[in-house]
């Protein structure tokens, strides 16, 4: 029997038929060619090259030679001769799906940011772009510092950017191309654990994390816990960073357990310096003394290292028309009798040295 001649045409249409033609919105996979600064160049076989702006790589993507890769296809035919292809937009299309399952399951995942500003982190996931809001870090990472010093919480934010975070999916909706992740969620398991075992009572150890001017807030093996100014020393503090700075790491103790926080003293791990002092001190006794502070209803005294003692309007003589500030400068030292020593409310109430009775 004689062969069977192909023509020319035929075999123009057998090639035809072995190379699918592109379509602008499908997918298609390829092997990477090249990487360079500013492309990427993909090898379609019989449909040719493939040219990726880098910009349609994506952030969380590195790329090498050979790399087998899916591609979404924007335009068939570009200038060149090549096709126009987005890795980022065939991740996103998958990394939907991905999102979907893992917030469904409520799955602790890894990211690492791209970015940030001052109310966040950027993130990239399965090519799925993000956000991490301030207040959904973890205490470890949360920057606690003044509320006016918004160039100081960016650039504890910008410490994070390469980091990797372990987080869950807060929140997904594919339509309003938004994506909400978690640090908080994502360690409360653990927290949960780690708060069964402490009480109140317990001396701790933990890192300052930020000094404001209210206290300090310190990181208790992830936990978050704040030392209020008034629990720093017996002494009166006027400026907490006087007594601590981030990254220290400092003792104290648990004076109370909330919901999500510690509250911890410094000072209740030291001898109270008040009640040794009063004890040099009885009523009647000549004391001198600094006005440290002077309000309407009379005047704060230092009489001793730990001691402050008031001397109230009542004994200024001028009955209620007497002005302490008329009566006192700060700083001034004076003398002064102790009218009352009350050691169950720490209190001691002077009078005026020189004050004369009518």
């Amino acid at each position: 029997m004689a062969k069977a001649t192909i023509t020319m045409d035929e075999l123009l249409a057998g090639a035809d038929a072995g190379a699918k033609q592109l379509v602008a919105g499908e997918v298609t996979t390829g092997t990477v060619l090249s990487v360079k600064k500013h492309e990427v160049l993909i090898d379609l076989g019989a449909q040719g090259v493939g040219y990726v702006p880098r910009r349609e790589v994506g952030f969380s993507r590195n790329l090498t030679e050979g790399d087998e890769v899916t591609a979404s296809i924007v335009d068939t035919e570009l200038d060149n001769g090549m096709s126009l292809l987005s890795l980022r937009k065939a991740a996103k299309d998958r990394g939907w799906e991905e999102v979907a399952a893992k917030l469904e399951a409520g799955e602790i995942i890894t990211v690492a940011p791209y970015d940030a500003n001052r109310g966040g982190l950027l993130v990239e996931y399965e090519g799925v772009r993000g956000f991490l809001p301030v207040s959904q870090l973890s205490a470890e990472h949360y920057p606690r510092v003044g509320s006016s010093d918004k160039d100081e919480i960016l650039q504890r934010l910008n410490a994070l950017v390469g980091k990797d975070l372990q987080v869950r999916i807060l929140d997904a909706d594919r339509k309003a191309n938004k994506l909400i992740f978690s640090e908080k969620e994502a360690v409360k398991d653990g927290l949960a654990a780690r708060f069964e075992k402490l009480a109140v009572g317990d001396t701790v150890a933990g890192v300052v994390t930020g000094v404001v001017d209210y206290g300090a807030f310190v990181n208790v093996d992830g936990i978050e816990g704040l030392i209020h100014i008034s629990e720093i020393s017996w002494e009166r503090v006027n400026n907490p960073s006087d007594y601590v700075k981030v990254g220290q790491t400092v003792d104290a103790k648990i004076i109370a357990i909330d919901k999500d926080r510690l509250s911890l003293s410094m000072k209740q791990l030291t001898q109270d310096p008040w009640l040794t002092e009063v004890d040099k001190f009885s009523k009647g006794d000549k004391v001198e003394g600094t006005v440290t502070r002077i309000t309407p209803f009379g005047a704060f005294v230092q009489i001793s290292p730990a001691i402050e003692a008031l001397v109230h309007i009542s004994e200024l003589g001028g009955g209620s028309d007497a002005d302490p500030e008329k009566v006192f400068t700060l700083n001034e030292r004076k003398d002064f009798v102790i009218l009352d020593i009350d050691k169950d409310s720490r209190k001691i109430s002077l009078s005026l040295g020189d004050k004369k009775t009518k």
